[in-house]
């Protein structure tokens, strides 16, 4: 099995590692992880590296992400979302007094940087354990606020009903944000409290669930986003020389004058490093005019030339 990335839209009702676990099976290796997991209750894109490739995994787990979602307004759960039990309810004529000017204000506060505390039942760890094993274990946990971003925060459809308020929204957010978070808080500001009844991840970074493949009729070969592919969606590539590639592979430092005008880097000062036959043969950095380097990428996990995000 060759190296690569997978995009794979998450069904509802199994974990995340369910996914790995069904992957590993189909692709014949155990070398498979993901990159921002899931709840059980959550759909959409996750994106699986496979072999080699799981190591671009670290790149892609810190980038922004797009979600839809519905807000239920007018009850609280234990878990924030429909699967929790339900521990408030607002009078249904107190929810039906809330105003549109006061969910956009509410809305708004909730958008840009901001401080948010995760939802106890996160996959957060408090004494190392998962949040959500001690909360469903019958424990009280308290985390932490910290800091996240929310850089869009949109109403799309809204539903009114005896006692309940829908609202569909789009949310682009940093990495570390809970969407239930956002719907809790949201539900507390207008008095009436709000958890999250539905949930799709629709775009990481570069990746787009129009690209990700059913996990029912997923073909990893066919699916498979080569290496190369992949690092030059998340860094900006430069196309090496045969001589340049060897060299690299090697762990020699290159000049790289002979790079032309590159631009800035990546993440973390990085770029992709591609030869001639569309191998990734690394992720290399570049200091004082001189090239190394960082990640490599072994030829006998190298990648075959693969269609690449977005096509």
């Amino acid at each position: 099995m060759n190296s690569g990335i997978l995009l794979v839209d998450k069904p509802q009702g199994i974990t995340s590692h369910d996914v790995v676990s069904r992957t590993r099976r189909l692709a014949g290796t155990r070398r498979v992880g993901h990159a921002g997991t899931l709840d059980p209750m959550a759909t959409g894109l996750l994106i699986l590296g496979v072999n080699a490739s799981t190591r671009l995994l670290t790149y892609v787990v810190g980038l922004d992400k797009e979600y839809l979602a519905t807000i239920r307004l007018g009850s609280s759960t234990t878990t924030d979302d429909a699967e929790g039990d339900v521990v408030a309810t607002a009078e249904p004529d107190v929810v039906a007094a809330v105003r549109e000017d006061a969910i956009a204000a509410g809305i708004r506060t909730l958008t840009g940087a901001i401080s948010q505390v995760p939802s106890s039942v996160s996959a957060i760890k408090v004494d190392g354990k998962r949040a959500y094993a001690l909360v469903r274990a019958g424990g009280n946990v308290e985390l932490a606020s910290r800091p996240v971003t929310v850089s869009a925060f949109d109403i799309l459809d809204r539903r009114d009903a005896a006692g309940t308020i829908d609202l569909d929204v789009r949310v682009v957010c940093s990495s570390g944000t809970y969407i239930r978070a956002l719907a809790r808080d949201l539900g507390s500001a207008l008095g009436v409290g709000g958890h999250l009844t539905a949930l799709r991840r629709s775009r990481i970074g570069p990746f787009h669930i129009a690209d990700a493949s059913r996990l029912d009729e997923l073909d990893v070969a066919a699916s498979l986003l080569s290496p190369a592919a992949a690092a030059s969606a998340l860094f900006p590539a430069i196309s090496l020389t045969e001589t340049q590639a060897v060299d690299l592979g090697h762990g020699k430092r290159i000049d790289a004058a002979g790079f032309g005008d590159l631009g800035e880097p990546g993440q973390g000062g990085l770029y992709a490093a591609v030869a001639p036959d569309s191998r990734l043969i690394g992720l290399l950095r570049i200091t004082d005019g001189v090239a190394k380097s960082a990640v490599n990428f072994p030829p006998d996990e190298a990648d075959v030339p693969g269609r690449r995000a977005g096509a």
